[in-house]
Order: C-alpha cells, then structure tokens, then sequence
C-alpha cells in the first residue's frame, strides 16, 4: 500500500504543477499589456473570434479523447485469469465516421477563416488615414504622408479611424506586431505588406517587433498613442509646426554641438540637418521614450546614451561621437526642448 501511494505521489504533484501554471499564465495573459485576448480593434475581435472558435473546439477534442482513452484503459485493463480478449484489427465504419467527423470540424474552422481572410484583406477606404512604416535594425519610423508627419518608435492614431499601414523594411526581415490591435505582419525587404485596421478607444499599447532581426531585436519595440479625433488634430499641427529654438543657454550650446557634429549627417532637424539613416528628431522633446521605447526620456537618460549607445542598447547602429563631460548633457538638453 505504501509502495502505491508513493508511486502516484509524482503524478499528484505533477498534475497540480500543471494546474497551478495553467492557471498564472492565464491571470497574466490577461493582465499584461501584451496580451491578445482583450482586443481593442474591429481586425483584433475578429482574429481573436476565430482563436477562441478553434481554441473551444480543441478542448472538447481533447476532453472527449482523453475520455475515451480513459475508458479504454479501464474496461479492458487485464484482470487476473482472464483470458486474452478478442483482437480487433481494423473497424471501417469507426475509421470513415471519424474521417467525415473531422473533415466536418476542420469546414466549421475553415469558412469563418476564409471570411476573415478576406475581410482583413480589403482594400482601405480613400478616407483611412494612412502610414508608412519602416522597420529597421533596431527602431520604428511612422510617415504620415498625407499629414507631412514623420515620427519614430511612437505611433499616434485618432480613435474610430481606419489606419491604413504600408509596411517596409531597407535591411531586414522585421515583423510589426501591437498584440491588443491586432495583426502580426512581416516587414520584408524590397515589398510592401499592408494592414488595415480602426482602433476602438483612446489609450496607449505596447508593440515589439516579432521576428528575430539581430542582436537587439528584442530592444525593437514602439508604443501606439490612440487619441481622440481633436487631440489627435492637435497633435499632428504641433507635429506639422517647426521646432521650438531654444532659450536655455545649455540647450543654446547643445544646438551648436548638433550642427558641427556628426548627428546631422544621420537625424533630421527640420531647418538643421537631413539626414535619413536615423530617427527624425524635429520634435524628439514631445516623445515620452528614447531607444525604441527602452527607456524613459529623461536628460539622465538621453545623455547617458549620448555618451554611450552602444552600452544602453547592445548593437545599436549609433556611433560612439565622443562626447564626454558636459558635451552630453548639453545636446541632450537641445534635443529635450524640440517640442
């Protein structure tokens, strides 16, 4: 008796392992701001209809299976002095009616998806707002091009409109991914995929590239600002004005040291620099994060990846310039005050 109880004790705690780890992932993946479950879009409910449509399905498979399996275990479990029971080699009505059975099941998944597909492939309405965009090792650049708004890593969106995103990628595979928005989509060199979708309410989510792109791709997120229609209004003229010229001596300096430095041939300055192969800083002080939303945007933070890129984001494309002692907190205190 000791010997049994001690050999179904692993089982035991095994089971309520799983239990117990089941049951944190789910409070989780509903809390995190990560999650899929709680979708705020028109294409984030209709996707996740059809994950919980399968997601149902799968459970009552599997309960009924193992049932099943169960069952068998039992009813012939071997006995003492029974004899061998009858061997049952093939059985072709069971085998066609769980053939048609499950045909049937994978139709019941089939044509809702279909619809889906179609449905999300639609082409936008000439009234969706649309943004461009680009995926590059290790940041996020939004063109809104018929707004003449260029940003990076902070894409803002008015509630209740159609958002038509062109997606492309100059060097590597990336994938554009705001869980709570829904969509997943890759971001390719050399084409332009597309998604379409309205966000339902103002609020802020999370997104992270999901497609392993090099050393910091886990470093290559964003954050989508939804506002209502008259923030956003306000918020693309303040985009679509110039940059504030500074007045604080520090921020005066800083503005000379942007000029004379290597930064202008990287970021773009509206009526200052040009440059393409880094984020737009016309209004960078407006921007509550830095480094593809790792870090918060502060002078101690901006000025520490100044200093050292490479030390605050392993892989960044940003050169080390040099700049030590007030250099620094000079440019960081320029860059705080384009807003």
């Amino acid at each position: 008796m000791r010997k049994s109880l001690l050999s179904r004790t692993p089982t035991a705690l095994l089971l309520l392992a799983v239990a117990l780890l089941l049951s944190s992932c789910g409070w989780s993946m509903w809390d995190s701001p990560m999650t899929t479950v709680r979708p705020k879009s028109g294409f984030g409910r209709i996707t996740h209809e059809i994950f919980m449509l399968m997601s149902w399905w799968t459970l009552g498979i599997g309960i009924a299976v193992e049932a099943g399996l169960l069952w068998v275990c039992f009813r012939y479990r071997e006995r003492p002095g029974a004899p061998i029971p009858k061997q049952v080699h093939g059985h072709t009505l069971l085998e066609v009616s769980w053939t048609i059975v499950f045909a049937l099941i994978l139709l019941i998944f089939a044509i809702p998806t279909i619809a889906v597909i179609f449905k999300t492939q639609e082409a936008p309405a000439a009234t969706a707002l649309r943004v461009d965009v680009g995926g590059r090792q290790w940041w996020w650049e939004f063109k809104y091009p018929d707004l003449k708004v260029v940003t990076a890593n902070e894409l803002h969106l008015p509630a209740g409109q159609t958002v038509a995103f062109n997606l492309h990628a100059p060097d590597v595979i990336h994938s554009f991914w705001t869980p709570q928005l829904g969509g997943k989509r890759d971001v390719v060199p050399g084409r332009v995929n597309r998604i379409t979708l309205a966000p339902d309410e103002p609020g802020e989510y999370p997104g992270q590239c999901a497609e392993y792109c090099g050393m910091s791709h886990a470093n290559m997120r964003f954050r989508v600002i939804v506002h209502t229609k008259a923030d956003f209004e306000k918020w693309v003229a303040a985009q679509q004005g110039p940059p504030v010229q500074p007045t604080d001596p520090l921020a005066q300096t800083g503005q000379d040291l942007f000029s004379r430095s290597a930064c202008v041939g990287c970021h773009t300055i509206a009526g200052i620099s040009g440059g393409v192969l880094g984020p737009n800083l016309t209004h960078f002080g407006s921007r509550k994060t830095l480094g593809a939303n790792l870090l918060a945007n502060t002078p101690e933070n901006l000025a520490k990846w100044i200093e050292n890129p490479g030390h605050m984001k392993p892989g960044v494309l940003m050169p080390d310039l040099g700049m030590r002692g007030e250099q620094p907190k000079a440019l960081a205190a320029y860059l705080l005050s384009l807003k």
